[in-house]
């Protein structure tokens, strides 16, 4: 079996013109969650044999043939549990700060390693870069310096300065903002709110993060070209996202949505896990929020209302906590400070999921068709949480109104049969593709590499902003519309001008 296996990869590479590419993959963000989407592609590509050389914080722990680590383990902390639960304008501010200033360190921090060094001073050769595409635009610089295409990858939607180089029309009209609630509806406040923050991350992001980067990489090498064109030259973007959970997008054809591809078979659950789900009479509901929130810095009225409500529900309680115990020691809830999220949210007596929105989280409820209640907190989640209630995933609870009453509310909405056959429905569309989300990024990552001489960007990644804004066109139009009304004016006078009458003088 695995020789007839082997022997279809053979023939399919054959077919699609590569046979082994050797793939530098560069991840410098130190973020566990991102890198956890990023680990089942790597690893298929390597199944599919490809050589792949990745620098990231995440080295195997058991090697893997063809897969050789350029390891950053401990030249920074590991990100999990570091932002608390809370929102406001100064969040979404310090967030971004923190993106900005952590991407130049993950710059300077890779390319000070000798490894990675290594890489150029050997002159080696790739035939593919791949790179996640966040918070810095460093590892452009070095793929320039190899001589090798990009495909970008994302763990969520685009970055809000992403939108331009890749020549994605922003409109705060219609498209969800990242950081910000109101999905594809938003208010005119909440329009104005997009268009001041859009306008600070994008110049914040040039100015403190591409320029910063620019001089990192001018250090070690004498001629890499601007960072923004060298954005603009990605050959494609796989962007970790679907158009039945986010909804339509005017994406340019060197992005391919490609979500879901890190959701593997559900594996059998822990002995005690799986007694506590089965013998359930009423059901589960799944409680986490992800590796990045301290759910332990919760304010505490806002943890009363969790427990008050969940105290009331006939459901048992599965939830990520970070201590042993939780205030009042409700019986009916299960802690522990890690769970397999993916292998419980697989069981058909999990009833709902109550998260933070994150893309993992997400992506892995639509996949098994459980219905969510979202607390958006901070960067993607508001828009993820958005598209969950847009698309009928589920409903969303923001965190200055969360009470016991709301939140009962809102499971209640969740738990109701017909809302959860619905989901069911919805999850069925979401696999309804061509091909599978691992072999639609597989595929594009190939092609990338046959085409490493074509481009299939769109042009208002490169127009003047002038032209893209119409303004040269308003100019003209509104020179001729002058012209034409002074013509008007003038014919008009002279029409309307009143012949004098000569008076005749009598004796």
């Amino acid at each position: 079996m695995k020789f007839n296996k082997l022997i279809l990869l053979v023939l399919s590479a054959m077919v699609n013109g590569v046979l082994t590419l050797n793939i530098l993959a560069v991840f410098p963000y130190q973020g566990k969650s991102h890198f956890f989407v990023f680990q089942s592609y790597l690893k298929e590509l390597v199944n599919r044999g490809h050589n792949l050389t990745v620098i990231s914080y995440f080295p195997q722990k058991n090697p893997i043939e063809n897969y050789h680590d350029i390891s950053l383990a401990g030249k920074a902390k590991i990100l999990e549990d570091v932002f608390p639960i809370y929102r406001s304008y100064w969040g979404i501010i310090q967030v971004s700060l923190f993106v900005t200033g952590s991407g130049t360190e993950n710059c300077k921090v890779m390319l000070a390693d000798e490894n990675v060094q290594n890489l150029w001073k050997t002159k080696a050769k790739f035939d593919l870069v791949v790179t996640e595409m966040f918070n810095s635009d460093c590892t452009l610089g070095l793929a320039h310096v190899l001589g090798a295409p990009v495909v970008g990858l994302t763990s969520c939607n685009l970055m809000p300065w992403h939108y331009k180089p890749f020549g994605v029309q922003y409109n705060p009209a219609y498209v969800s903002f990242m950081f910000m609630e109101g999905g594809t509806k938003p208010t005119l406040y909440q329009r104005i709110e997009r268009t001041i923050f859009q306008t600070y991350l994008t110049t914040l992001y040039k100015y403190a993060s591409q320029r910063v980067d620019q001089n990192t990489l001018a250090q070690y090498f004498d001629d890499v070209p601007p960072l923004e064109d060298l954005s603009r030259d990605v050959k494609f973007m796989l962007l970790y996202s679907n158009f039945v959970l986010n909804g339509p997008n005017l994406y340019p054809p060197n992005i391919r949505e490609v979500g879901g591809y890190h959701v593997a078979e559900a594996k059998p659950l822990r002995e005690d896990l799986r007694k506590f789900i089965e013998e359930s009479e009423h059901g589960v509901i799944y409680i986490s929020f992800g590796s990045m929130l301290r759910a332990t810095s919760t304010p505490k009225d806002k943890l009363e209302a969790i427990i008050g409500a969940i105290s009331e529900l006939p459901q048992r309680i599965i939830w990520k906590w970070e201590e042993k115990t939780l205030p009042g020691n409700p019986k009916n809830v299960y802690l522990s400070n890690w769970l397999p999220q993916n292998d419980i949210l697989a069981h058909p007596k999990v009833l709902a999921f109550y998260s933070h929105c994150g893309m993992l989280g997400t992506t892995e409820a639509i996949y098994h068709g459980v219905p969510m209640v979202g607390m958006p907190v901070f960067g993607d989640q508001p828009l993820n949480a958005a598209a969950v209630e847009e698309s009928g995933l589920g409903v969303q609870i923001q965190v200055k109104d969360l009470t016991k009453e709301n939140l009962l509310e809102k499971f209640k909405t969740v738990l109701d049969p017909a809302f959860r056959s619905k989901v069911k429905e919805l999850s069925k569309l979401w696999h309804d593709r061509p091909q599978s989300a691992m072999d639609s990024a597989i595929y594009w990552t190939e092609f990338a590499a046959r085409s490493r001489n074509y481009t299939f960007g769109s042009p208002a990644a490169i127009v003047p902003l002038y032209q893209y804004l119409y303004l040269d066109v308003f100019a003209v139009l509104g020179g001729l519309l002058l012209v034409t009304i002074y013509i008007l004016k003038t014919i008009i006078s002279m029409y309307c001008r009143q012949p004098q009458k000569t008076k005749v003088k009598t004796k």
